[in-house]
């Protein structure tokens, strides 16, 4: 008699993602938050229902910025079981209004708590520079021992066999790590959207998106359930969450913040490189991130990392001229009335600054810089991101469609194609350096150095402000930066007001693509959303481009509305 193979059947994709809700309902449950009720049907800002629900003596510590944090933790002015105990309930009631989280780690890090606790009773010193600080962690970089799907179904029980290098950095220094939080399918969405979780929505409006791919650091941090978390991205996924819920949020040059350790197809294959960067409620906790990451000297660990350490003494003087360069629109997208006035409002503070000279930035053919990039994003086709789904039987996610079936640059590539596309970006990276020489004034005569160039490139971060799900269909002001593998710095500038936001009369559409989005524009449905705006620098420039922020914020006051 012939044997039979045993066949293993694999559970309905809808069994899988029930699982998964289950679970992570089940990780909060661990701890009793003690939460009331929350009302059935939501309303569009849930902010009211974070106050009223969140102990005030807790809410105030949410509410501090890290470096704040750090100091009250390092001097033992509060303990860290206190500061971890009120993020976990206010990431909690985020969870509950956002759809945030895929996991709260109550047990994790309460323990952690503990230890940190009496090791600053028995040392009288903090552990390191983030004693006690409660960080969270985008699901797709991997925490030993915890799940790691990276927003597919078929990846569900996939599990990290260490933690990710930038977490073990993190570690060292005293952090907490207290949630992890949502990404979209595929993480190539400039929302956060996935068969596993749902639909991650803005805290500020529950029918606009947080952002993407990162979205869920986005509404975590933006709820204040997280001060300091860790996303990535390749076209946009800190930058847009970050832009969204009125945060900081930096891309880094690539080869500075160690990688090892994330989840995501096709792994090795890098033409365009992702990248690790915070998101959090100050720059200063943007400075923290980065400054604690580089100290460490990961490149020793990370051979592919460059190695550069963190210069903190970077900073600008008023005595130091300095050049910032204004992108209005790209020529293929023009944004959004109210970001056009955030724009405006910097610009012209920032005329009255004695040192600071404005000049209009010519965008150099950024529509080629969009088919270079989106070439590059799947070179198999989206074959291994369509295996991956099919593996499940899920379903595609409508911006999964787009981003693979619908982008006419998306298919297979022979070995010519591959090599054709290369060529393209770094013709296109030396083409818009050339753009940015040419903005010098002078050259000196005995060293050969430019003088009077742009220092940094101001931008919209998108071509409007949070959008409704599923219409974050351009990526342009984004992904620009990382086909060019430059620093970018989001930073919130105001928040929309329906009354001064109104529609342009006469706007003639540029792009067929420009009308689709100001066919989009209603300012009721985006009044009161933060308005945020982005700085972009020259490669490994990051220090840089923080300084300058550093200096335009303490120069004109920004930002001119307070968020939340």
């Amino acid at each position: 008699m012939a044997s039979r193979k045993k066949v293993v059947s694999t559970p309905p994709w809808q069994e899988i993602c029930q699982e998964a809700q289950d679970y992570r309902d089940a990780s909060i449950a661990k701890f009793d938050l003690d939460i009331p009720r929350l009302p059935k049907m939501l309303p569009r800002n849930v902010f009211g229902l974070l106050h009223q629900h969140h102990p005030q003596t807790e809410s105030e510590l949410t509410e501090k910025p890290p470096e704040v944090l750090v100091k009250l933790l390092a001097s033992g002015t509060v303990t860290v079981t206190a500061v971890t105990t009120a993020f976990l309930r206010r990431a909690s009631l985020a969870q509950k209004l956002t759809n945030c989280i895929t996991e709260l780690l109550p047990e994790r890090s309460l323990a952690r708590a503990e230890f940190l606790d009496n090791y600053f009773t028995r040392n009288k010193r903090p552990i390191g520079p983030l004693h006690g600080l409660p960080i969270s962690v985008k699901e797709h970089i991997g925490m030993k021992d915890l799940g790691l799907n990276a927003g597919y179904v078929a990846w569900w029980g996939k599990v990290a066999e260490e933690d990710a290098r930038v977490l073990q950095i993190l570690w060292r220094a005293g952090a907490v790590f207290h949630a992890r939080t949502t990404q979209p399918q595929t993480l190539m969405h400039l929302e956060t959207d996935s068969n596993l979780y749902g639909v991650t929505v803005n805290p500020y409006s529950r029918y606009l998106s947080a952002g993407g791919s990162s979205g869920g650091e986005g509404a975590l941090i933006g709820c204040r359930g997280s001060c300091l978390g860790i996303g990535t991205d390749i076209g946009g996924s800190i930058r847009s969450p970050a832009a969204n819920n009125g945060l900081y949020g930096l891309k880094p040059t690539a080869f500075r913040i160690p990688t090892d350790g994330w989840s995501s197809t096709m792994p090795g294959a890098d033409p365009i490189t992702t990248v690790i960067g915070p998101l959090s409620t100050s720059l200063e906790g943007v400075k923290l991130f980065m400054q604690t990451v580089l100290d460490s000297k990961p490149w020793l660990h990370e051979p592919a990392l460059m190695p550069i350490a963190w210069n903190s003494a970077f900073h600008i003087s008023a005595d130091k001229p300095l050049k910032i360069g204004v992108l209005w629109h790209d020529d293929v997208v023009k944004p959004h009335p109210p970001i056009t006035r955030a724009l405006k409002s910097v610009v012209s503070k920032l005329q009255n600054v004695p040192n600071v000279t404005i000049v209009d930035w010519k965008p150099h053919l950024h529509d080629e810089a969009w088919a270079i990039i989106s070439s590059l994003y799947f070179t198999d086709g989206g074959h291994e991101d369509a295996a991956a789904m099919a593996a499940s039987g899920e379903p595609w996610r409508p911006l999964t469609e787009w981003i693979i079936k619908e982008n006419p640059c998306v298919k297979k590539l022979s070995m010519q194609e591959f090599f054709y596309w290369q060529e393209e970006r770094e013709a296109y990276r030396q083409e818009y350096a050339k753009v940015w020489n040419e903005t010098a004034t002078s050259q000196n005569p005995e060293t050969g150095e430019l003088e009077g160039i742009v220092d940094a490139i101001l931008c919209p971060v998108g071509p409007g402000v949070a959008p409704v799900h599923n219409t974050a269909k351009y990526w342009g002001y984004t992904s620009q930066w990382n086909l060019l593998d430059y620093p970018a710095l989001v930073f919130p500038v105001d928040k929309v007001d329906a009354a001064v936001d109104v529609v342009e009369k006469g706007h003639k559409p540029m792009t067929e693509i420009d009308k689709e989005n100001w066919d989009l524009y209603d300012p009721a449905v985006f009044s009161g959303l933060p308005i945020s705006l982005q700085l972009v620098g020259r490669r490994f420039e990051d220090e840089k481009i923080v300084a300058i922020l550093e200096y335009i914020e303490q120069r004109i006051g920004l930002p001119f509305a307070e968020s939340p």
